[in-house]
């Protein structure tokens, strides 16, 4: 049978369609490239200049400071907690060992009861073998009664008082967690804060990087040509004092006597002010690490408050604490031993040592040294003792 299906018509059979197809493809790859040379020519963020790297740098380690006093908050928590569960716990042993105590008595009372039979007196002594034996045991059991009731009483306040320490260390294991909570939180801040500085600074030249290491040295200079003048000023200062005071003359013997006195609390205060530098200028070059307290690596509050220690002072451990603690001192009146406290947010801390310096811990990749105060902003400062 004859198909009816007409031949199909291929478009490209004649030479003018197949060159227009071939028009029409050559337009689309180029239309196509130009779109890609448009994308690729979009334009990009542009790179940050080294001072900005700097900001950057710099405030994340700041930040990572006040992530670090965080942490060093959350984890002098953790620990009292952690002494305070440990206290209740051997508490509530104790106690234990106490209700065990009145336990046993109260079961040697009911042996006791379980061999008379607990037969009523009379008929205990009618079948006595001998009644003054029986007069003799009635006697004892009046006595045991009695001691008895105080057994009872005593076991009951124990086990109440039991009851009560549990639930003391149960809500202490309850603020331990989360206070331990805390502290995993704390630390990952700093770890992030502190792994984006690395990058950032990762990502320099070598070029930049002796570009990035020009500007400290430009902003140490400038802080240390303000502690010299300052030095200079104080230098003065006393100078005049101590013309005033060889002008003074002398004074009478009670007044040269309150004088002494107070020369004494000076003295000793003087002397642990010493022994803190002393401490303090013993862990230069000492690498900072974020949460440490020595002997090998310290932060910044960590060795403030180890230098103090080391005077006979017991510091806290924050620099939000620490500066709640002795005599507030005007950056003028400073004296070896003080502490210098930094930014708004108090969150770094070094020790004075005279002429505008101060000996700390500065950031990590650092080391313990002697620095300007005028290096950052100056919070303000304290005489611990």
């Amino acid at each position: 049978m004859a198909s009816h299906r007409k031949p199909r018509t291929s478009v490209l059979t004649s030479p003018g369609s197949r060159r227009a197809a071939a028009g029409f493809t050559t337009a689309a790859l180029a239309s196509v490239t130009l779109l890609s040379q448009s994308a690729d020519a979009a334009p990009s963020a542009p790179k940050p200049t080294i001072e900005e790297v700097k900001q950057k740098v710099d405030g994340l380690y700041r930040q990572a400071e006040v992530a670090t006093q965080k942490y060093n908050a959350a984890k002098e928590h953790a620990d009292h907690q952690r002494d305070t569960v440990d206290g209740l716990l051997n508490a509530a042993a104790k106690r234990a060992e106490k209700m065990n105590e009145s336990r046993r008595e109260l079961g040697m009372f009911a042996s006791a009861q379980y061999r008379t039979g607990g037969m009523n007196p009379t008929a205990q002594l009618m079948l006595a073998k001998d009644p003054q034996q029986f007069v003799d045991r009635n006697h004892l059991m009046e006595r045991l009664t009695g001691r008895q009731k105080q057994a009872v009483t005593d076991y009951q306040e124990q086990q109440a008082a039991a009851t009560r320490q549990r639930a003391e260390a149960t809500r202490s294991l309850e603020q331990l967690q989360t206070s331990q909570a805390s502290l995993k939180e704390s630390k990952r801040a700093v770890q992030d804060k502190l792994a984006e500085a690395r990058q950032l600074l990762s990502r320099l030249t070598a070029q930049e990087k002796a570009r990035l290491a020009e500007l400290e040295r430009q902003k140490e200079a400038a802080a240390k040509r303000k502690a010299e003048e300052e030095a200079r000023r104080q230098q003065e200062r006393e100078r005049q004092q101590q013309q005033q005071q060889d002008g003074g003359g002398s004074t009478g013997g009670q007044t040269g006597g309150g004088s002494t006195d107070g020369g004494s609390t000076g003295d000793s205060s003087t002397t642990k002010a010493e022994k803190a530098l002393a401490f303090a200028r013993a862990q230069i070059g000492k690498p900072y690490v974020w949460g440490a307290t020595g002997p090998t690596s310290y932060d910044c509050s960590g060795l403030t408050q180890a230098a103090w220690k080391a005077a006979g002072v017991d510091l806290p451990r924050t620099t939000w604490d620490q500066v709640k603690v002795g005599q507030r001192v005007a950056t003028s009146d400073l004296k070896p031993g003080d502490l210098v406290f930094f930014y708004d947010d108090i969150s770094h801390v070094g020790m004075y040592i005279g002429g505008g310096k101060m000996i700390h811990a500065p950031h990590p990749g650092a080391n313990v040294r002697e620095e300007s105060i005028y290096y950052m902003p100056i919070y303000g400062s304290v005489r611990p003792a």
